[in-house]
C-alpha cells in the first residue's frame, strides 16, 4: 500500500470525498491540490459491447497548478519516486508541471512515460507536448491517438509500426531509447 502517489485537482465535495476514498482503499496515496473554483471532475461513460463512449467534465482538475509541485512534502515524494506516468490532459493546464517532472527524472535517472490520452491534444496542444516529448522514455496512445500524431507531424504514413517508430526516433534528451506502445483494441 501506498507505494503509487496520485497529484492531481479535486474539491473538497462529494465526488472529491469519493476519489479520495476509493484511491485509498486501493492503497495509493493522494496528494491532491485543492480548488474552490470549480467541483471536482467527473467523467460518464458509455459502453456496448467493445465500443466506449466517455463524457468529462474536468471541472477542478483544470485548476492544477505548478505551485502544488513547490510543496515541500509533495516534492519529496516526486524525489522519492522512481517512475512517472502522465496522461496528456495536463498539457491544457500546467504544462509547466509536466516539464518540470520530466526534467526531474531525466536528471536522476528515472523513468517518465506519458500517454496522449486523446486526439485533439495531438493537434491542438502540439507545442507543450513536443516541449516534453524529449524527456519521454515510454510513451502511450490508442490507434486514433497515433493515427492524428502521425497525421500532425507530417509522418507520411498510416502504418502504425512506421508511426510508432518514427514517434521512438524524434528527438530525446538521452541515450535510453523510447519506448511506443500504441494500444489496439478493447
Amino acid at each position: 500500500p501506498n507505494v503509487t502517489t496520485y497529484f492531481g485537482c479535486v474539491s473538497k465535495d462529494k465526488f472529491g470525498q469519493i476519489i479520495t476514498e476509493k484511491c485509498k482503499e486501493s492503497g495509493v496515496n493522494v496528494q491532491f491540490q485543492y480548488t474552490d473554483k470549480e467541483g471536482t471532475g467527473t467523467c460518464g461513460v458509455l459502453c456496448t459491447g467493445t465500443n466506449r463512449s466517455l463524457v468529462a467534465n474536468l471541472a477542478a482538475a483544470n485548476c492544477f497548478t505548478e505551485e502544488h509541485l513547490n510543496v515541500a512534502s509533495n516534492w519529496k515524494l516526486v524525489e522519492k519516486a522512481q517512475f512517472y506516468y502522465t496522461a496528456g490532459f495536463p498539457l491544457t493546464v500546467s504544462p509547466a508541471s509536466m516539464l518540470r517532472l520530466a526534467k526531474h527524472a531525466r536528471e536522476t535517472g528515472k523513468t517518465f512515460t506519458m500517454n496522449l490520452s486523446a486526439p485533439f491534444l495531438c493537434t491542438f496542444f502540439k507545442d507543450p507536448m513536443m516541449q516534453v516529448m524529449p524527456y519521454v522514455d515510454v510513451l502511450f496512445g490508442n490507434e486514433s491517438e497515433a493515427d492524428e500524431f502521425a497525421k500532425v507531424h507530417d509522418f507520411g504514413t498510416t502504418d502504425r509500426k512506421e508511426i510508432a517508430k518514427k514517434i521512438a526516433a524524434l528527438k530525446k534528451d538521452s541515450d535510453k531509447p523510447r519506448i511506443v506502445i500504441i494500444t489496439q483494441g478493447a
